[in-house]
């Protein structure tokens, strides 16, 4: 790397920090409190992962979702899933057209939802398996084929899906494979009892509120290159990797309560997404490289849908939130 690209990596860096604090001013006049929760949303977003949302009705999730479309001057689409949604209604379909003038038919594309930078996949387990693969896929290339023809979906593209935690009356489940997709899942908590105070003022009244778009569509994707490019040091890259290779049982050097609470493990997706969290941490502290709190304080998120507590850990109200707390304390 020359100085000159150093230097132009310390601006961005300087630049994408400031942007940090007026994106949490310009939020925090639609949305009250989720600090944690917009914070991991950007850090998913510049590593150019997908984030699931859990969290009961009513907590502003869609809310949020498009207030932050709204400052990110990017395009949001919402995308409701029921039992009888199709793939081609998510991806989009092939219309035979006739041409008026000349009477030729020839099909046409019309783009679905997924063609938008942020894509709300509202209760993802609410549909079957085949249209949440049609989902999955575009997620993990970032384009669609139908009919023999590949569609590049614009960059940014970042997917929220939600689930219900407490519907679980004719529901499909993600398997395992597919929520190793995601980057972080992210719990969503109600709000404090100051917070809800806050909430209700500020929607019980004919408020329109204006907001300012804060980073532009294309600077987007400058910071996602730039998250690539921060350097890490071997000791938090090793720490990261330690603290994955940790969660697996029946391994040689697996913690005796890994081994009673853990039926799998998370694999290398976790630890990749582990630094890549780091870096977008730390540049968006305004620091050039991250440090091992990095990787602590991304380590929930990445883990929490990736180990898969066993039936002793759920009989004694274990969860992986718990597993991931005592691990990061055996690692100390």
């Amino acid at each position: 790397m020359t100085d000159k690209t150093k230097t132009g990596d310390v601006i961005l860096v300087e630049k994408l920090f400031h942007a940090r604090e007026q994106l949490n001013d310009e939020i925090g006049k639609v949305i009250i409190g989720q600090k944690e929760i917009i914070a991991q949303l950007l850090i998913s977003l510049l590593c150019q992962g997908h984030c699931l949302l859990i969290g009961v009705p009513g907590l502003a999730k869609t809310l949020l979702i498009k207030t932050l479309a709204q400052v990110l001057d990017l395009n949001f689409r919402r995308i409701q899933f029921t039992p009888d949604l199709m793939p081609s209604d998510i991806t989009g379909t092939e219309v035979i057209e006739e041409d008026k003038s000349t009477g030729k038919r020839e099909f046409r594309f019309f783009k679905g939802p997924i063609f938008g930078n942020i894509i709300l996949a509202d209760e993802i387990n609410r549909t079957p398996p085949k249209t949440q693969a049609a989902l999955l896929e575009a997620m993990q290339e970032h384009r669609i084929t139908t009919a023999g023809k590949t569609h590049v979906l614009e960059e940014p593209f970042f997917v929220l899906a939600t689930q219900n935690p407490i519907e679980q009356e004719g529901t499909y489940p993600l398997p395992e494979a597919q929520l190793d997709r995601f980057m972080f899942s992210l719990k969503v908590e109600y709000p404090s009892f100051n917070e809800e105070m806050e909430i209700v003022k500020s929607t019980t009244y004919d408020i329109n509120v204006l907001l300012d778009k804060i980073i532009k569509r294309a600077d987007i994707v400058t910071f996602q290159h730039l998250v690539k490019r921060v350097p890490v040091a071997d000791n938090v890259i090793e720490y990261a990797v330690k603290l994955v290779t940790s969660t697996r049982p029946k391994l040689p050097d697996s913690p005796e309560f890994i081994n009673n609470w853990v039926e799998w493990g998370a694999g290398p997706r976790a630890s990749q997404y582990l630094i890549l969290g780091a870096k977008t941490n730390a540049v968006l502290d305004g620091r050039p490289t991250p440090n091992i709190d990095d990787v602590i304080s991304v380590a929930k998120p990445v883990l929490r849908h990736r180990v898969i507590p066993n039936f002793n850990a759920e009989s004694e109200g274990i969860d992986t939130d718990m597993i991931t707390e005592k691990l990061i304390e055996h690692l100390e």
